[in-house]
């Protein structure tokens, strides 16, 4: 059964990937990229190789959502996967189902926090930024990187606002919703209850393995993670479109983004206008 790791982009689901693979995959708790390839992404060209579709098409794999899933669930083993779709219907197509997935851990981040690093990422200035995470039809999908190896298939991602809704108001998948910022802050804590909700959700009666777990937050801190790309490579950055032998950093503020230092006030009150409902909703300043 799929467990899902959710969330909208750049919100910190490849820091809590790290973690879940350093603790469930490694003998010690001690990280490597390796091990991060574990937790794939979905949905992703190679589970939809069985089907007929037409890459001109957008949206054209939706169809096969459903049926990639239960190709993947035939072993009926517990798999982590990776996902920014919002939780809903494309052409009348669901993403998931209760007969597919058995939980989902979704992690949300500040969203003037995340417009730095969706500017960053995207290579957006502001205006298009934020038009980027309030378009409620927002989708990637690039047909000319179709037969690159890893190739995301098309994602259906929405406004920020709404991607993370999908998934809150949702009633086929239990999910545990964790705040980017409180994982950052208690992160031990927080941690500990992340891997009692997988233990719970998937009758898992084995004891948390505490020395593991600290060792895995440990090996995976921001810190340790930017180093490690800034040193190796991360083989999830994507190359620069203004510069093609450039990648642009995957690992680029962390913890150092934090808006009220880094925008100026117009982009402040703008941001704080546009996300009003749902910055109150989640309890944030």
């Amino acid at each position: 059964m799929i467990f899902w790791i959710a969330s909208y982009p750049k919100s910190g689901n490849t820091w809590l990937r790290a973690f879940l693979s350093a603790y469930f995959y490694s003998q010690n708790g001690e990280y490597d990229e390796k091990l991060l390839k574990k937790i794939d992404q979905f949905p992703t060209r190679k589970y939809f190789t069985d089907f007929e579709y037409n890459k001109k098409i957008i949206g054209d794999t939706c169809k096969y959502w459903i049926k990639a899933q239960e190709k993947v669930n035939i072993d009926k083993k517990l798999k982590f996967f990776k996902t920014h779709c919002a939780f809903g219907k494309v052409n009348n197509f669901d993403f998931t189902n209760s007969l597919n997935s058995i939980g989902c851990l979704y992690i949300v981040r500040d969203p003037r926090n995340v417009f730095s690093s969706v500017k960053n990422h995207y290579e957006l200035d502001n205006d298009k930024a934020i038009k980027w995470m309030t378009n409620e039809k927002q989708f990637v999908y690039d047909v000319e990187k179709f037969d690159e190896v890893g190739f995301s298939d098309f994602q259906f991602i929405s406004s920020w606002s709404l991607n993370y809704k999908s998934w809150k108001i949702q009633k086929k998948v239990p999910t545990k919703f964790i705040r980017y910022e409180d994982l950052l802050e208690k992160t031990f804590a927080v941690s500990k209850e992340i891997l009692e909700f997988i233990n719970e959700t998937t009758i898992n009666k084995t004891r948390i393995d505490v020395q593991k777990l600290k060792k895995a937050l440990n090996s995976t801190s921001f810190e340790k993670l930017k180093n490690k790309e800034q040193k190796d490579g991360f083989s999830e950055a994507v190359p620069s479109q203004k510069d093609k032998n450039k990648k642009i950093s995957f690992f680029n503020l962390g913890p150092k983004n934090d808006w009220k230092n880094i925008l100026d006030e117009d982009l402040k009150i703008k941001l704080n206008n546009i996300f009003k409902k749902d910055l109150n909703e989640l309890n944030y300043d």
